[in-house]
C-alpha cells in the first residue's frame, strides 16, 4: 500500500474512533477515616467498599477512595478534589459526624449527590443534596429513652464525645427525654483520642444516677464503659448505635456485659424474626462481609457502605434512562430518583427519601440490644 493509502487508512480509523462516543463510567468519590481516631469506623467501610459490584446496569463503577483521618479540614479538601478534579457523579463520606458535615457543605455548594456515612444534624436547607445512611439520632434516641422509661429510670448521667456527636445526643435528651420525665444529672465530655476519663466518671458516680448514657462511637465508646464499672457504678449503661461492634465487646471485656445499645438491624440480622423486612438484606450483608473478613467482623459501619450501594443500585438505573454519567443532568437525575423511589430495602432499614426528608428511615431501622456472655442479644 502506498504511503498516501496508509495515511488515509489511519485518518479513517481516527474518524471512526471519534465518531463512537466512549461509555462514561459512574464515578463515585469517597472520603472516609481509614486512619486516626475514627479508623474503627472507616476501615470496615473500606472493607465493604472492596466487596461492591464492579458495575451497575452495564455501566462500570469507578471508585476513588481517600482517607481524611477524621479531620473535617481534610474531608473538605478531599471532597473538593473529588468533585473539582476527579469530577465524580456521587460523593460519599465521611465516617463520623464532624467530617460528614464538612463534606455535606461542599456537596451543597457544588450540587453533587452526597451519601453521608456518618450521622449529621443538618437543617433541611443544608441537606438538599445530602442523604444520610445512618439512622437519625432522634430515631435511635427515642428507642433508648423508651427503654429507660419502661425500666423505671428517672435520672441519667451522660458522658459523650466533645464534638457534634455528643451535642446531638444532649439535644435529643432535652427534646425527647426530659418531656418523658427523665432528668439529666451530668453532661461530661471527652475527646475521641483521649486515653482517660477518670475525672468525668468520678463526677458521674458521685451524682448516683439510675443510668448512664455514653454518647460515643467505635472503640472510643469502651473507655467510659470500662471506667464506670471499675469505679463501682452498678446502674444501667446505655450506648448509642455508634458502639455496635464486636471490637467494643473485645476492648471493654467483662465491663461490656449488660450494656444496652440502640442498633440498626444490620448487625443483628441473624437475631431478627423471619418476617422482619430487613432480614434477607441483613443476612446477605453478614454472609458477604464475614465470608471475606471472618466471624463476628460485621458492624454498623460496614453496613452503611453496604446500604449506600444497595440504594445506588436502585436509583442509578432510573437516572441512566434520562442522562449519561459525567454530566450535570445525570447528577440531577440521581437526586430526583433518590427522592422518588420508595421502599428501598437495605440491611439497616427501609429507605423512603422525600424532598423534605433525607434521612429516610422509620422504626424498622431501630432495635434495642444488649451484651450477654460476650455476644449481642436482642433485648427481651
Amino acid at each position: 500500500m502506498s504511503m498516501k493509502g496508509i495515511l488515509l487508512g489511519a485518518a479513517g480509523a481516527l474518524a471512526l474512533t471519534v465518531a463512537a462516543p466512549a461509555l462514561a463510567d459512574i464515578k463515585i468519590g469517597i472520603t472516609i477515616s481509614t486512619t486516626g481516631p475514627a479508623a474503627a469506623l472507616g476501615i470496615p467501610e473500606k472493607n465493604m467498599i472492596e466487596l461492591w459490584p464492579k458495575e451497575i446496569a452495564g455501566e462500570k463503577l469507578n471508585v476513588i477512595l481517600l482517607d481524611d483521618a477524621g479531620d473535617p479540614s481534610q474531608a473538605t479538601t478531599n471532597a473538593r478534589r473529588l468533585i473539582t478534579d476527579d469530577k465524580v457523579d456521587i460523593i460519599m463520606g465521611s465516617s463520623t459526624t464532624p467530617p460528614t458535615g464538612a463534606v455535606a457543605g461542599v456537596a451543597l455548594e457544588t450540587g453533587v449527590p452526597h451519601f453521608g456515612l456518618g450521622p449529621v444534624g443538618l437543617s433541611p436547607d443544608r441537606k438538599k443534596v445530602t442523604f444520610i445512611m445512618p439512622q437519625d439520632v432522634k430515631l435511635m434516641a427515642a428507642a433508648i429513652f423508651k427503654h429507660m422509661k419502661a425500666n423505671k429510670v428517672t435520672t441519667v448521667g451522660m458522658i459523650g464525645f466533645s464534638d457534634s456527636w455528643g451535642d446531638l445526643w444532649i439535644q435529643q435528651f432535652r427534646s425527647l427525654a426530659e418531656p418523658m420525665g427523665l432528668k439529666l444529672t451530668n453532661d461530661e465530655r471527652y475527646g475521641r483520642a483521649d486515653t482517660s476519663v477518670t475525672g468525668q466518671t468520678l463526677k458521674i458516680v458521685a451524682a448516683k444516677p439510675d443510668a448512664v448514657l455514653i454518647a460515643a462511637s467505635g472503640t472510643g465508646a469502651a473507655l467510659p464503659q470500662i471506667a464506670l464499672r471499675e469505679r463501682g457504678f452498678a446502674g444501667s449503661i446505655y450506648q448509642t448505635h455508634g458502639a455496635v461492634t464486636y471490637d467494643f465487646i473485645r476492648i471493654a471485656g467483662k465491663a461490656a456485659e449488660g450494656a444496652i445499645l440502640a442498633s440498626g438491624p444490620a448487625g443483628v440480622a441473624d437475631l431478627l424474626p423471619a418476617d422482619h423486612p430487613t432480614k434477607a438484606a441483613g443476612m446477605a450483608f453478614i454472609n458477604a462481609y464475614e465470608g471475606k473478613y471472618g466471624p463476628n467482623s460485621r458492624n454498623q459501619f460496614a453496613a452503611h457502605a453496604n446500604d449506600a450501594m444497595l440504594i445506588l443500585q436502585r436509583v442509578a438505573p432510573v437516572a441512566l434512562k434520562s442522562a449519561k454519567p459525567g454530566t450535570p443532568e445525570f447528577r440531577a437525575a440521581i437526586l430526583k430518583a433518590l427522592e422518588s423511589e420508595k421502599e428501598i430495602v437495605a440491611a439497616h432499614g427501609v429507605y423512603n427519601f422525600t424532598p423534605t426528608d433525607h434521612d429516610g428511615l422509620d422504626d424498622r431501622g431501630a432495635v434495642v440490644i444488649t451484651v450477654k456472655d460476650g455476644k449481642f442479644e436482642m433485648v427481651k
